[in-house]
């Protein structure tokens, strides 16, 4: 696993030589920051979409809710980034396993893309991606941040959409 991993990451470190994705890269992890972009989207929907004022504000506490969580299982497994490269953007810890950004933006793709903002997908694909770009990650990092993302996600689904416990998940919240 970790020759695959030192594989995986020095392709996509390649990638941040090109100084158009390095600046990308870097500005989605300034953005990706304690899950701030997915908690400004998540308040942001609250505030656009009044009807469902409730379900946006429940999906973005289930958002910090699955960040937190990241950060707990970081200091329990402390595992180190690597060291082998030299990183795009300073970090806010020093311990690498489960990537904090991929779990925030993984619960953001989750629940906010069943509110129906699909364009929040292909953003947090992004934001996993950019976590080996600027080098601050292990990919089994991003994989195992953006598992607990869904995960989180996923599970706190019914009550996202307001249902009853015991009821079923119809798919989408509305």
């Amino acid at each position: 696993m970790d020759d695959m991993d030192h594989r995986i990451l020095s392709a996509l470190l390649a990638c941040g030589a090109d100084p158009r994705v390095a600046s990308a890269a870097r500005g989605l992890s300034l953005a990706g920051e304690h899950g701030a972009l997915w908690l400004a989207a998540g308040l942001t929907g609250a505030a656009l979409d009044g009807g469902r004022r409730g379900a946006w504000l429940r999906g973005t506490a289930l958002v910090a809710g699955a960040h937190l969580g990241s950060i707990g299982v970081k200091r329990v497994v402390r595992r180190a980034r690597p060291t082998h490269v030299r990183p795009l953007v300073r970090t806010a810890g020093r311990y690498s396993f489960p990537s904090s950004h991929a779990t925030s933006a993984a619960a953001a793709a989750v629940a906010y893309g069943a509110l129906g903002a699909p364009a929040v997908v292909p953003l947090a694909a992004a934001m996993c991606l950019s976590r080996l770009v600027v080098g601050v990650h292990w990919p089994t990092d991003v994989a195992a941040g953006a598992a607990l993302g869904a995960l989180v996600a996923r599970a706190g689904a019914r009550w996202v959409s307001g249902g009853a416990p015991g009821t079923p998940y119809p798919g989408r919240l509305t």
